[in-house]
């Protein structure tokens, strides 16, 4: 086995597992980071992919209680029957935009410069969005917030489900963030920050594995046994990676906001915006 690879497959793991679930993008820093360590082609697309499955799976477990409690009590438990609807509800807008518009987005905007802009502008709107909230300069903490208008997961409304399953359309933008879309826009449509943060990880397993399912569908033929070794790498890297940052994200929205994400996003896509522009990272430009 290429040791050098197997590196490289390591690091992307980390990388997805730690940004899937952050307002940051995992989608940007996955080009940016394989650019970096030459790591690209038909291979990396698929790569790619696989070890969202893994960093998915990590929410499954983290959440294997109340997703088992809801699977269970579907037949017989309105609660349970709501929270489902939510969910079903809250994906539906991005499954259908991503169906009409895929082409359009992969060929216009999986670019250095849309990406960098993007990161840029989700920073400005968690600036706008946490200052809001709170109705005074932001200063790092959440404990001056305004109080949120739902405050359980399971006072959500098929109303708030669909407003959040709107913002997440957003995160079909390079760089824009799924994490970020949904959490930051359920924060703005009245959600609290933590049950924003939780239904934005539930919402994570439809349609994670549903946009897995069907790009492996599409790239099944390219597929080979020459690559499991490989694919392990990176799913058990971003199955762990992810757990802890999940772990550690659920206790930081507890009594922190998202301003030092927003900074960070900002910094982060300007550094994109520069490498790009300087064809330091390799992209080609959008056709």
């Amino acid at each position: 086995m290429d040791w050098i690879l197997v590196s490289k497959a390591l690091v992307l793991g980390v990388v997805e597992g730690l940004t899937e679930f952050l307002p940051v993008s995992s989608t940007g820093h996955l080009i940016v980071v394989g650019s970096v360590l030459d790591f690209s082609g038909d291979f990396a697309k698929t790569f790619e992919i696989v070890i969202q499955l893994g960093a998915i799976l990590a929410v499954c477990w983290e959440f294997r209680r109340k997703l088992g409690e809801v699977v269970a009590g579907l037949p017989t438990r309105p609660d349970a029957r709501r929270f489902a609807l939510n969910v079903v509800v809250a994906t539906l807008p991005a499954i259908v935009l991503a169906l009409l518009f895929e082409k359009t987005i992969k060929s216009a905007l999986f670019a250095p410069v849309p990406v960098a802009f993007a990161l840029v502008a989700g920073g400005v709107v968690i600036l706008w969005v946490e200052s809001r909230r709170r109705g005074a300069p932001v200063d790092g903490r959440a404990a001056a917030s305004r109080p949120a208008r739902v405050q359980s997961i399971d006072d959500l409304t098929v109303a708030d489900a669909l407003k959040v399953g709107l913002a997440q359309c957003f995160a079909l933008i390079p760089g824009m963030s799924r994490s970020g879309s949904t959490i930051i826009g359920g924060m703005l449509f009245g959600l609290e920050r933590r049950v924003a943060t939780e239904f934005s990880f539930f919402l994570a397993i439809p349609v994670i594995v549903g946009a897995t399912g069907y790009e492996l569908h599409q790239t099944w033929q390219t597929l080979s046994t020459d690559w499991l070794g490989l694919f392990g790498v990176g799913f058990v890297a971003a199955f762990v990676s992810a757990f802890a940052c999940v772990r550690w994200l659920l206790r930081y929205v507890a009594s922190h906001d998202f301003v030092p994400f927003a900074w960070y996003r900002i910094a982060f896509g300007l550094v994109v915006l520069v490498l790009g522009y300087g064809a330091e990272l390799g992209w080609e430009s959008p056709a």
